[in-house]
């Protein structure tokens, strides 16, 4: 089969119309259309259209300059009459699929049908995705995904058709104002639905592309390690993992840009021999910080890391093919990755159950982003062309969120933008939800900032594709209002009855039901390797009330707001329950908590209200409160002492361990942080903790022996303590550690298991637990018995009851000796 990866490598190069055609077309027929084609042209025109038919291989070099070399090769005279159907072969066809593709979903949209009719169609459309769904990945897995993609569409569209067109008729002024806000909440999220449909259809999977030059010909390259107000001990491992960067060491210059003009920094500086840069003010903040930078180094290319992301060896020579051989290419984009568990994974100690946040934008977005030449510059692990940022004045200061600024203007100059889907770096999360909440903020503002001063919607510059795919990212960031409405809207009909649908609840379901089911199937087959479902209603119930109101007013008055650094490399000494950030979450349970209880008054008195919409509006609330206390669970803090997290490998790595000076036994290295490591060895030693040893690591090209200490032992797994090194030395563990090139290749080839039904369980268990800092124990003597429960079920065991002592919890059949129980009794 003719794989298509060069072709939607040059996506962004073709017309708007080639590069529709490819939601329509699948690659087969697009092979086969190219073929027939191909065939009917003279040599010169096959060797035009060859760029875009090529077999599955590594494309490294520059598409879009091959495919304009290739079309310059056609004949300059030639004339459409004598081939008055080939004159632009592949536009017409794909011009004509497309057109016949859009007027087939439009009809199947507006054709009207009876609730019957539309279980009946909503039915079929299901059990195909679920079909494609379920299907194993492979060659053919796209197809597949735009197949589901085609679905979600139809059945997005057949709802918000029948929600506009049949449901807005409102009596009175409340029910008309808070009718449409709920409408405006859905069109919202609808749009969304649309654009990230466009920008991941057909998402890239580059490669490294290697540096093919000698040494003396590969370009000065300067690395810039900001840093404002981070302790010593965060900046200390990027310095030094940059120290270790392959490259040659008279074309690689180090900055340390410390805009807290601190003197501990600029002796830790001179004594590792890396240039320290610090300025008299702090105008702009990290972007005026790195331009300052600018203008006092001369590198061809420059690299950004944040202050607390610590990059492999390899950088370099995994990023700068992509820029050394092709001028127009301004950046390179790399994932951030986090070896530390952010507030989510945390605080609801799920960190092994749910991917963190990020996985989701650097996993589809951003490659789905690189097929349309729209990839994110996102202020660290990026490498950035000089002459690029001089033609656009400097690193973006005008918003706060600099880095997705600076790369709308490199598109708007017409530069391209690679994003390199591989772990090269990693750095710390934010230690505590506010922290989390705070960094949020700021990058809401800032797209919120984007949107208003300089609006990818107009201006010259930017493809169709590139607009959509900025619009979307900013869209992203205006959650709050519509995430809130949604967490309140059950009040306005059990409260105070107003009719905000004027629908039956049969015709309700018949249209909602395949659109939400539909939303799962996608977001298990496109998401799954990257977010857990149901999850990311839960992140935005976090963030809605904190980013509604900076998005707002950075609408109103966009040059408001400041920069906030995200603090780095801190420790929570003692469990705690944030009341202060947990504040929105309790006001919202009490609304919902308020409709309920009216709810269960108009069931009691069924004249009121119609009882099938009173108990669809109770389910809506009691999903709501799920939502929230997941939320008020993720607002207490656990306890976070080390302020060196442990990295667990997804591999063991070769060590060895010296013990009483004998000869070195064979070990595997387990996990690591920046002041010990963890062992397995193949059988049990004669020593004991705090006993001196010496641990032997590999970095991939020779062996280092540390000084260390014992300070654990279990059976033939033992924790050992870096003795204090030199400068030296401490180079040569983070070669051996978080410099190493294959540290993070196996994260980067790992996906998240979706697991819808496990992961709902976890979000039911989570939400309920959530509760516990605001009533007490009550809730985990609840959750203990389903946990119980589930485990009985699963191992389909029966007890019979029998009266026990008043110090236990009784299960609801407990009253009844002899009876058959799926419910243990629960000690107190």
């Amino acid at each position: 089969m003719l794989a298509f990866e060069p072709f939607p490598r040059a996506a962004h190069r073709l017309p708007t119309h080639w590069r529709l055609s490819l939601w329509v077309l699948r690659p087969r027929a697009l092979a086969a259309l190219l073929r027939w084609t191909g065939a009917m042209l003279s040599g010169p025109e096959r060797a035009a259209l060859k760029a875009l038919q090529e077999p599955s291989k590594p494309v490294t070099g520059y598409q879009p300059a091959r495919l304009a070399a290739a079309r310059r090769r056609l004949p300059a005279g030639r004339k459409a009459a004598e081939h008055p159907w080939m004159a632009h072969p592949p536009e017409l066809a794909w011009r004509a699929a497309t057109c016949l593709g859009l007027l087939i979903l439009m009809a199947m949209v507006l054709t009207p049908t009876s609730n019957a009719q539309q279980c009946l169609l909503g039915g079929a459309l299901l059990a195909v995705a679920g079909l494609c769904a379920s299907a194993p990945r492979g060659s053919d897995d796209r197809s597949q995904v735009l197949l589901l993609m085609g679905i979600s569409v139809l059945l997005a569209g057949r709802y918000a058709w029948w929600r506009v067109t049949q449901t807005l008729q409102f009596n009175g002024v409340a029910e008309t104002v808070i009718g449409l806000l709920l409408l405006m909440a859905e069109v919202y999220y609808w749009l969304v639905l649309l654009l990230s449909h466009a920008q991941a259809a057909w998402p890239l999977r580059r490669a490294k592309a290697p540096v093919h030059r000698p040494a003396a010909e590969l370009p000065h390259v300067d690395v810039f390690i900001p840093t404002y107000n981070e302790p010593l001990h965060v900046v200390r491992p990027t310095l030094l993992a940059a120290q270790n960067l392959d490259w040659p060491a008279d074309k690689l210059h180090i900055h340390l840009l410390d805009d807290g003009r601190r003197d501990e920094f600029a002796a830790f500086a001179r004594a590792v021999g890396v240039n320290y840069v610090r300025r008299t003010d702090n105008r702009h903040a990290k972007a005026g910080n790195i331009n300052h930078a600018l203008g006092r180094t001369s590198g061809e290319f420059v690299a950004i890391f944040d202050c607390d992301h610590i990059p492999v060896r390899d950088f370099l020579r995994a990023t700068m093919g992509w820029l050394v051989d092709k001028p127009d290419c301004a950046m390179v984009q790399t994932p951030h990755h986090l070896f530390s568990q952010d507030p989510m994974e945390r605080n609801t100690r799920l960190e092994r159950g749910i991917p963190n946040e990020g996985k989701l934008f650097y996993g589809p977005v951003q490659s789905g982003n690189d097929l349309w030449n729209a990839t994110f510059f996102c202020g660290s692990c990026a490498v950035l062309r000089r002459s690029a940022l001089e033609a656009i004045g400097g690193i973006a200061v005008e918003t706060v969120t600099e880095d997705a600024h600076t790369a709308l203007k490199l598109h708007r100059l017409g530069y391209t933008t690679t994003y390199l889907p591989r772990i090269l770096a990693a750095g710390l999360a934010t230690e505590s939800l506010a922290g989390h909440i705070g960094q949020r903020i700021r990058w809401a503002r800032g797209m919120a900032q984007i949107f208003r001063l300089d609006n990818p919607l107009r201006g010259r510059g930017l493809t169709l594709m590139q607009r959509l795919c900025y619009c979307n990212a900013m869209l992203q960031f205006f959650n709050g209002l519509p995430r809130l409405i949604l967490l309140t809207a059950p009040i306005a009909y059990l409260v105070f009855g107003l009719q905000l649908l004027d629908a039956a609840v049969p015709t309700l379901m018949a249209y909602l039901l395949p659109h939400l089911l539909m939303g799962k199937i996608f977001e298990k087959r496109v998401m799954g390797p990257f977010r857990a479902s149901s999850w990311g209603s839960v992140y935005e119930t976090v963030l809605a009330w904190y980013i509604m109101r900076p998005t707002l007013v950075a609408l109103i008055a966009p040059r408001l707001g400041r920069f906030n650094v995200t603090a780095k490399g801190g420790r929570i000494e003692h469990e705690f329950f944030d009341w202060h950030i947990a504040t929105p979450y309790v006001v919202l349970i009490s609304v919902n908590l308020l409709a309920l209880l009216f709810g269960v008054a108009s069931l009691m008195q069924s004249a009121r209200l119609d009882s099938t919409a009173v108990s669809l509006n109770m389910g809506w609330a009691v999903f709501n409160l799920l939502l929230l206390g997941v939320a008020v669970r993720v607002a207490t803090e656990t306890r976070q002492v080390r302020s060196a997290p442990r990295i667990r490998l997804a591999h063991r790595l070769p060590a060895r361990l010296q013990v009483n000076g004998a000869s070195p036994l064979h070990a595997s290295l387990v996990d690591f942080s920046l002041e010990g490591v963890g062992l397995e060895i193949l059988a049990a030693l004669p020593c004991q903790p705090g006993q001196a040893c010496h641990v032997h690591l590999h970095d991939g090209r020779a062996w280092h022996a540390f000084p260390a200490i014992i300070s654990r032992l279990r059976g033939t797994s033992l924790g050992v303590q870096i003795d204090p090194l030199d400068v030296a030395e401490q180079r040569k563990l983070m070669a051996c550690t978080f410099s190493r090139p294959d540290l993070w290749r196996r994260q980067s080839a790992l996906r998240h298991r979706d697991r819808p039904g496990w992961e709902l369980w976890q979000l039911l268990r989570t939400g309920v637990n959530g509760y516990a800092p605001l009533h007490g124990r009550s809730s985990k003597t609840l959750l203990q018995l389903a946990d119980r429960a589930m485990y009985h079920a699963k191992n389909s065991a029966r007890a019979p009851c029998t009266s026990s002592s008043s110090s236990t919890l009784k299960s609801p059949c407990a009253s009844t000796p002899g009876s058959t129980c799926f419910l243990p009794r629960i000690e107190a």
